[in-house]
Parts: C-alpha cells; structure tokens; sequence
C-alpha cells in the first residue's frame, strides 16, 4: 500500500533572495546536507523557522510571523530582554553572547541596522558592522548571519547583502525595544522587554 504524500504548500516573495539564502546555506557546509537538513534550510531560505514550522503552519497550526509582528505575547519576553542586556544605549552589540539562541537573536537586531537592497564589498560590510558592535569582529557576525540566512555572499566573498526575511517574534520584540531604548523610551537593561508593542 502506498502512503500518500503530505501536500505543504511552498511560497516566497523574492525567489532571489531565496536562491541567494540556499547558496549561502551550502556554501557553509562541508559536506552535502541530508533529505531532513535539505528540507530545514529550504524552510529557513523561505522565512520559516524550520521545516516543522513549514508544516505546521501550512497545517493551520500556527500563524506565520509576519502576522505576529505586532503581537509581542507570543515573543518568549525572557529571551528577548536577555538578548537586549548585550546592546549599549546606541543599540550597538556589546560582546559576542555565549548561548547560540542569543547569538541569532541579536543577529537579527543587527540585520534591521543593515540597508536593504545594497550591495557591500567586504570591506565596506565590515566598516557597517564595526558601526554596531563593539567587540572588533565584524568577521563573526558575518560569517554567522550568512549561516543564518539573513545575508548573503558570493562564493568569492566579495559581495554582501542582506536578505529581506520576516523577522520572528522574538526578534520583532528586540528590534522594537532597541528602538525604543534608542529614543529614551526604555531603561538600559531590557526592562519591558516582554511588554514592547507597536
């Protein structure tokens, strides 16, 4: 008896940023992704958090970030004020976080800092980045965010650009409080991390 296939409907808004997302993906890889990877990095190119979000959101289960960017309840408030403990005043990122959940998290505040749809050389990435942290190395952040999916690269690395992506709870939560910390609207540490809105 044959199982039938599970139908997931697929979708994205810029198959360039799609395409640039999966390139960026395999290039940070040694060797071949698996069917299970595979579906993970096509998931994450498309905006989703993994396959399993995919599934459960074609499956109703869910709703898809972009519809929850204005409803800060559903962002987890501890790991957002957490992820905000390692930005100045400025908003710019302090030290290099220990925990990977934190590290993605504050990517994303750094991806919100970057132009859309420019494109930088190394050098001039590097000078960009250097304006948001201040631990000196902007090579990590670059490296990592192209991982993520939320930059892209040549495979010569001579070209950069970030890739427009919906940003998920958490990381709409940051960005607005950074914001609002950045014009005196919340105090230094990440208080009111959990109840940012607008």
């Amino acid at each position: 008896m044959t199982v039938p296939r599970e139908l997931i409907p697929y979708a994205t808004d810029d198959v360039s940023a799609l395409a640039k997302s999966l390139r960026s993906q395999m290039t940070a890889r040694t060797k071949p992704p698996s069917h299970v990877e595979m579906l993970n990095m096509l998931a994450r190119a498309a905006g989703h958090r993994n396959f399993q979000h995919l599934r459960a959101l074609a499956a109703g289960l869910v709703r898809h970030e972009s519809d929850a960017v204005g409803a800060p309840a559903q962002a987890d408030g501890a790991l957002v004020a957490r992820a905000a403990r390692c930005f100045d005043a400025q908003g710019r990122l302090t030290s290099w976080p220990a925990r990977r959940s934190v590290q993605d998290l504050c990517l994303w505040a750094i991806w919100s800092a970057l132009p859309r749809d420019r494109l930088f050389d190394e050098r001039g990435i590097s000078a960009l980045l250097g304006t948001l942290h201040l631990f000196g190395d902007p090579a990590i952040i670059r490296r990592t965010m192209c991982h993520l999916g939320l930059m892209s690269r040549t495979v010569d690395g001579r070209d950069y650009r970030r890739i427009e992506r919906a940003p998920t709870p958490e990381a709409a939560a940051l960005i607005r409080l950074l914001r609002e910390r950045a014009r005196g609207g919340v105090g230094p540490q990440g208080q009111g991390a959990a109840e940012t809105s607008s």
